[in-house]
């Protein structure tokens, strides 16, 4: 334990560190600051003050030993514009920044290309200055039309588009200067969000960024074969200039969907890193010297109803799924205790948690009440399961089910999403209700925009779950609730946040059965300052191979 709480320990005063360094030349590092409350943060900012200083002028390499991992998910597409790969956006957050970039640790924000805060002209009009000398990987300058122009895609993306709703416009004011008008204040969560729009030469074409896209991070892509057996390798980029420059002379992914694969190479020590341990491998490894560790963290395995379906379209017949499905026995049985019972939308260790209004237990009768209510007296339907690891939840699930009177077929697939779109046919979707897994917290961790990538106008609400089509009036409560939160600040916003998790909780067109601790394992004697998150993806930032 001592080792590891002195991992962790050092990975958080290297950011610190950074953080004195950055202050040190003219710049506020707020985010991650607050984080080094030791001694020790102080005793490693002139080392972060030197390093800063020798990426900068590209005199020092680094060391020559490579960060090596397992990845569990595969993408052939790593264009930094509104991507939504596990497996991408893990990449991508070494090899490009944004204004300012989240650590995923702590979901704090801190400078990324950004100079220091940005300036608040207005409540509606920010001015944000690129810190000198930065540049791609190919030697060429960042400027403020490269900021614009990343601004400008993710706006125009579907996904990251409505996380972004909040901005009018973007101009460069010169070189080094962005102008930001937003469409109402939102001081509180401004730098989290521009965390999203990872910045790359306005000059790349939609193809390029698809291909072989350059960034300003401390890694540049060597290779990309996100398939599984392919490989993703990075070598440092050899202009950056900010705080966390890359600490190996090379980095290597390899894709391995197979779990007892990924345990295999970590056990053997063909890599330092998997992520998404098996629990049926998880003591082996353990014992074969190899760290296991689990974070809990939004990740979480989910029911999804298609409410245009009757009766899925009563929110009584929802309910009573959740007080059907003894999710004390999943935990348990299933994920061998490491997930945590839904008491809010929100996991405990959430800044914004809230107890909801309407918490489900384990309750057979209540369930029996709530079906004889909606006129219910026989159920039969078909489940869509994941095949991904939720797949073992659907045998308990069905008997939990039968208990109450509701017969569930299981159809186990690859889901297609593509084919969960909104129709204006009239035709019912393939679905009745789905077991699903899902986490946005990749993008980050704020109760705003977890609400809005399941709840909000857009695919989801329309062409998933189609809560939005419903008519009873409650998505559109939703909305409003949600619009107000984000225009709101500190205790008033929490307030209305609370609001949504009770409202949410009540209608549950798409709702967690628990959220999900996630495993990833690690050799510890094999890298130095690693720290696992708690989704997906594997941080590697400020991370140094020891051989």
């Amino acid at each position: 334990m001592e080792a590891r709480e002195q991992s962790i320990l050092t990975r958080r005063s290297f950011l610190a560190g950074s953080a004195v360094a950055a202050a040190m030349a003219g710049m506020t590092f707020t985010g991650c600051a607050q984080q080094g409350a030791s001694s020790a943060s102080g005793s490693s900012s002139s080392q972060a003050s030197s390093d800063s200083a020798a990426s900068s002028n590209g005199s020092e390499e680094a060391p020559a030993l490579e960060l090596t991992a397992a990845c569990a998910f595969t993408s052939t597409n790593p264009s930094p514009v509104g991507n939504t790969s596990a497996l991408m956006l893990a990449a991508n957050w070494h090899v490009f920044e944004g204004l300012y970039d989240l650590d995923l640790h702590t979901y704090k924000p801190y400078n990324g290309l950004a100079a220091g805060q940005p300036e608040k002209i207005s409540d509606t009009e920010y001015h944000i200055v690129i810190r000198d000398e930065a540049m791609f990987s190919d030697g060429t300058p960042v400027t403020a039309e490269d900021v614009v122009n990343a601004c400008a895609l993710n706006m125009a993306n579907p996904t990251y588009g409505e996380f972004l709703s909040f901005i009018q416009s973007a101009e460069a004011l010169d070189d080094k200067t962005v102008s930001l008008i937003l469409k109402y204040p939102f001081d509180n969560l401004l730098r989290n969000r521009l965390s999203l729009v990872k910045v790359f030469p306005a000059r790349m074409s939609e193809d390029e960024l698809k291909a072989m896209p350059i960034g300003s991070g401390p890694w540049m892509y060597e290779e990309i074969n996100g398939v599984d057996g392919g490989t993703i390798s990075f070598v440092p980029n050899p202009y950056y200039n900010g705080v966390l420059k890359a600490t190996a002379s090379a980095m290597r992914w390899s894709i391995m969907l197979d779990g007892a694969e990924r345990a295999a190479a970590l056990r053997d020590s063909k890599v330092q890193v998997i992520e998404n341990v098996p629990m049926a491998d998880a003591e082996a490894l353990k014992e074969s010297k190899a760290t296991v560790e689990y974070v809990l963290g939004f990740n979480q395995a989910f029911l999804m109803f298609n409410c245009l379906k009757a009766p899925f379209n009563d929110r009584r017949v929802r309910q009573a799924f959740f007080y059907a499905i003894n999710t004390d026995k999943l935990i348990s049985d299933i994920m061998y205790g490491h997930a945590r019972p839904v008491t809010g939308f929100l996991p405990k260790t959430n800044v914004s948690y809230h107890e909801a209004s309407t918490v489900y237990t384990y309750d057979p009768a209540k369930a029996r009440e709530l079906l004889a209510d909606a006129g219910i007296e026989s159920l039969e339907f078909e489940m869509l399961t994941s095949n991904a690891w939720v797949k073992d939840l659907a045998a308990q699930i069905q008997e939990d089910l039968a208990e109450v009177g509701i017969t569930m077929v299981n159809k186990e697939t690859q889901i297609d999403w593509t084919s969960l779109a909104p129709n204006d046919n009239g035709q019912a979707l393939p679905f009745d209700v789905m077991l699903a897994a899902g986490d946005p917290a990749c993008f980050g961790n704020d109760a705003d925009l977890l609400m809005s990538w399941w709840y909000g106008d857009n695919v989801w609400t329309q062409g998933r779950s189609c809560w939005a089509k419903v008519g009873d009036g409650k998505f559109e409560e939703l909305q409003v609730l949600l619009q107000r939160g984000r225009e709101a600040t500190g205790a008033a916003q929490q307030e209305i946040w609370n609001q949504c998790f009770d409202l949410i909780s009540e209608e549950v067109p798409l709702y967690a059965l628990f959220h999900r601790e996630l495993a990833t394992g690690y050799q510890n004697a094999k890298i130095s300052g690693f720290d696992p998150i708690g989704t997906t993806g594997v941080v590697f930032l400020g991370v140094t191979p020891l051989g």
